[in-house]
């Protein structure tokens, strides 16, 4: 059994484990074998705070984010509807 993030924020047991990782206090989420999420693996005290999700409509509707690293695009799209970017 895996434990994921379901889309109210809360964990869930399931079966199939999750196709995207996720920082819980950082509220971001991204792929697998992100590389941002590696260095910051590397520099420890990142995996406490590891999260999963089933998929992308679960980690947005949960409030994460994309990863401005290995979801350049979305993360750009993210900021843009976010106010958080250049018009």
């Amino acid at each position: 059994m895996y434990t994921l993030i379901g889309r109210n924020g809360k964990p869930y047991a399931s079966a199939a484990p999750g196709t995207l990782g996720g920082h819980r206090k950082d509220r971001i989420y991204g792929t697998l074998d992100c590389p941002g999420a590696a260095r910051a693996i590397g520099r420890g005290g990142y995996v406490t705070q590891r999260v999963f999700f089933a998929d992308e409509d679960t980690a947005i509707a949960a409030g994460y984010r994309p990863c401005a690293v290995c979801l350049r695009e979305k993360y750009d799209d993210w900021k843009m509807l976010h106010g958080k970017g250049k018009r």
